[in-house]
This record gives C-alpha cells, structure tokens and sequence, in this order.
C-alpha cells in the first residue's frame, strides 16, 4: 500500500558490512591515494545501507560507516599522543555520523509516501538526503569545540573535474551536488525499471552541470614575488632541541635567497621559536634578516599579551618590528588547548598533562596589508575552516599564504590531506596559495589549483615565486554562509515537514466519517 514505510533496500545482515566497506572506501578518495571518483560507489553504497532502515538499525549502520572511514582518515592523530587521542576522536565523529543517518533513513522512510511520484522519488528525496549528509558535515565541522571539518566530500574532488564547481557554491554546496547525484542515481535504478531515458534526466543534467561548469572568473591584478622557506627544522612538540634550533634551520634555509629580489619572504607556522616582541634577541635577528633580504617578513610564533597566550602570524619588517599580527582563530582542541581541563584531567592525567600550552583564539582580520596588496593568512588547521578563508577574500586578500607546522605528523598523509584543503581554497576563492610547512610538503598553488612550485617534504629548501595576485568575489565567498544555512537547516525543516504531513494523513484515516454523511 502507498502509506506502508519503505522497506530497507538490503537486509541489515548485508547493510551493516557494506556501510563499513563504504567507509573504507571513501578512505581511498583522499590523499594520499586520492582517488577521487571512488567517493561516489563508496556515498551510494552507504545510502543503499540506510534506505529503508528503522531508527536504531540505521545508528548501528551510520556507525560502521562512520568508524570505518574516520578511523583510518584520521590515522595520523595517534601520531605523537598515541592512540588514545585517535580512538576518541574517530569514536566521536563516528557516534555523530550514527546519530545523523537517522534523519537520512527517515527520509527514506517518510518522503516516498509523502510525494509518491517521480518528482519525489527521482528529485525531492535525493536532494533531502544529501542536504542532510551536509549538514552532518557541518555539525561535525562546528562542535564539540568548535569542530573539525576533516574529511568533507567536497574536499575528496579537489582533483577531479567537478572541483571547479566549488568556486560557485563552495565545499558545503559541492558536497551536496555529489551526495545528490549519488542518490539520484540509487533511485533511478530502483523505480525505473525498464530504464527509460525520461527519469535519468535529472540525474544526467546534474552530472553535466558538474562536468561543465567552468571556475568562475576572477580578475587579475598583476604578480608579488614571494622568497618561501621550508627549514626542516626540529618543530615537532616533543623533538629534541636546543634554543631557537627551528629558527636558526630556517635561518641557514633561508640564506640562499640573500641578494635575492622578493616582495616578501614567508616563514611557516612554528618558524620561530622564541617570542621576537618578548626577547630582544630575536627581534634583532629578524631584523637582521629582512634587511638582508631587503623586504619584510611574514613569520609565525607564540606571542604573549598579559597572561594569554596566541599562536600568531607577524608581518615583520626592520625598521619597526611587527607592523600587523592575526592570531590563529581556531586553536586546534587538546593540542593547543585543553577545553574544560578540569574535566578531562582527571579522567587521562598523564595524557592531558602533556599539553601544556593554552592558546587563546584570535579576533583580529586574516588579512595583512603589504604595501597596498592584500594578503590573507591562516594558521594551519585554520585552513579547513570556512570563515577564515571567506572573511580574508571578503576583505580584501589578492593571494592566500598559509603557514603550518605538520613537524607533529611525519611519516603520515596529514601533511597531504591539508595541502587538499589548501589546493580547494585556491579553487574556491580564485586565489593563489603558497602553502608552506615547516617539513613539507610545501607548495605554490595557482588560481585554478595548478601547482606552480614545490618544496619536497622532509628537506630543508626555498621557492621564489611569481606570484598572481586576483581581485573580484566568487559566489562561494559571497553566499557561501546562506549555501550552508539552506542546505542544512533547510534539509532539517523539510524533514520535519514531512514528518508532519504525515502525521496528518495517518490522522485523517483514523478518524471516522460522521453519522447521517452517507447518500
């Protein structure tokens, strides 16, 4: 009967090894292997697992899923704490992707009996469920603790033909599309049974969208030269060091550039290991240092103001020092602070212990003004946050330079995975980014994602680099936040609506017709 729920597309028997083979196979989409069309069997076979399931079937199935892929993506956090930092984290994002395949299979559940026709089945429903696959991403990518937005769909194509779509609806938005052409796809295959060429079309006009649609344009506005210094120093948290051992790598890292013409010259997050507004010393030799390079500076250190500490990006030049700081506005949770210490002390003391830095998030723009140019900035993981990217092209930014210490994950596809985020940005703003690490890997990216120069990972190295400067918005920066907020919320309340109407169909059956009503 047209109100009897869906039934599961497969028993949960096979469901539940499919989603985690799912899982595991998304895994492959990212760097570094990066096969980025596996994200497509392994999106659908984690909706053929949930279509139809029941509330609790569908947590268990949205948890292997979510075990499987987070446990192996994020791999590189059992790097320098072990594994108790990873087990939790991957434990989390897993309970969070379980609690948000329910929505998903009620829709499955609810929207076909609520518009039954091709319109609902082929379209409505698609777009419901991958709106709420989004806005799992966001949820993920906001909390506990201000979130971490690893491992988005949108990211897994950054090097694949549908990534230039992101420059029109941003990460969130390609996301979508991807997750929406993925259920299309299911639901063809399902209700059409003599595979008509009518009901692919919608499937088949979003795929051509994707394949089409060009990066939209933004303008040129010349070139600023830029000396990058890559020093392989000693920067990860527990590597053996004596005093200013990171600095005086990037120092010796960075003297081929002397006599060199440049615009600017970019040290990495960490490159700088003692306070240069604190200690006379290395104020001094970063002095020195721009004087011999003839241009200012753009470093990173741990600055100190009162009695709170930042993780701060310093635009240095001889004559007057820091002439603009940003402080990284989002520390990285039980890394660069211990949220509710008091809390979770008790519970791995020796663990938590060893976190003793406390860094406090920056307010200030992401955006350096160098001699008229427009520079954005951010600070490592700040790269994977949307707001930090969109308010620096919002303001202003003509080219992106990100400054990141990966030193805490050698020998792992960290470095990898960030530099995707980075390569998206570029994509998505049509900026230029010059990425660079304090190991590697390090690289230039061009407005469209290209790679223009390159630093190796594990070597000590420069790049000096032409690099093209771009003005103009593109509707990713300009209504990305509204993307974000329609998909998700909208996918919420369009959820909750059919949840509605069908409460009122069941009402309307169950209530008898009244007396004397009959001819």
């Amino acid at each position: 009967m047209l109100d009897d729920p869906p039934r599961p597309i497969v028993p949960l028997a096979i469901a539940a090894p499919l989603s985690t083979a799912a899982g595991l196979l998304l895994v492959t989409a990212y760097p570094a292997v990066a096969w980025w069309p596996m994200a497509f069997p392994a999106v659908a076979m984690a909706l053929i697992a949930l279509a139809g399931r029941r509330v609790w079937s569908a947590a268990l199935v949205g948890f292997l899923f979510g075990a499987a892929f987070f446990s192996v993506n994020l791999l590189f956090t059992a790097r320098y704490l072990g594994p108790i930092p990873w087990i939790a984290l991957s434990a989390l994002e897993a309970l969070l992707t379980a609690v948000f395949a329910v929505p998903i299979a009620l829709a499955y559940r609810w929207m076909p009996r609520i518009v039954p026709g091709r319109l609902g089945r082929l379209v409505l429903l698609p777009a419901l469920v991958a709106g709420l696959w989004t806005l799992r991403e966001q949820i993920v990518g906001s909390w506990p603790y201000g979130g971490f937005p690893w491992g988005r769909i949108g990211v897994s194509q950054v090097t694949g033909p549908f990534a230039e779509v992101a420059s029109w609806v941003g990460m969130s938005g390609l996301s979508f599309l991807v997750v929406l052409f993925c259920a299309m796809a299911i639901e063809y295959v399902r209700r059409t049974r003599a595979r008509r060429v009518l009901p692919a079309v919608p499937a088949a006009a979003l795929l051509a969208a994707l394949l089409v649609l060009p990066q939209f344009p933004t303008g040129e506005a010349g070139t600023i030269r830029v000396g990058a210094v890559q020093g392989n120093g000693p920067a990860g948290y527990f590597d053996p060091r004596g005093p200013n051992a990171v600095l005086n790598a990037q120092l010796a890292a960075s003297a081929p550039l002397f006599g060199e013409e440049m615009d600017v010259l970019l040290w990495p997050e960490g490159g700088v290991d003692s306070d240069p507004t604190a200690y006379p010393a290395t104020a001094a030799t970063l002095n020195q240092l721009s004087r011999r390079v003839d241009a200012p500076l753009l470093v990173a250190a741990v600055t100190e103001r009162g009695s709170q500490l930042y993780n701060s990006a310093l635009l240095w030049t001889a004559e007057g020092g820091p002439q603009q700081t940003y402080d990284k506005r989002h520390p990285v949770p039980f890394g660069e602070y211990v949220p509710d210490r008091a809390f979770w002390e008790p519970l791995a003391p020796d663990l938590i212990g060893l976190i003793g830095r406390e860094y406090t998030p920056g307010t200030a723009s992401p955006v350096f003004d160098l001699e008229g140019v427009g520079i954005g900035v951010a600070i490592c993981f700040d790269v994977i946050y949307d707001d930090v990217v969109w308010d620096g092209a919002a303001q202003g930014a003509e080219v992106f330079m990100f400054q990141t210490n990966n030193a805490d994950f050698r020998g792992t596809d960290e470095n990898l995975q960030q530099l995707a985020f980075a390569r998206m940005r570029a994509i998505e703003t049509g900026r230029a980014v010059v990425n660079l690490s304090t190991v590697g890997t390090s690289q230039v990216i061009a407005p469209d994602g290209a790679t223009l120069d390159e630093l190796p990972v594990d070597v000590a190295g420069h790049m000096l680099t032409d690099v093209p400067l771009r003005t103009g918005l593109t509707p990713a920066v300009v209504i990305g936040p509204a993307v974000k907020i329609i998909l998700g919320w909208g996918s919420i309340a369009g959820l909750a609506a059919a949840g509605v109407l069908l409460g009122l169909r069941r009402r309307t059956k169950k209530t008898p017709a009244p007396e004397g009503t009959g001819v």
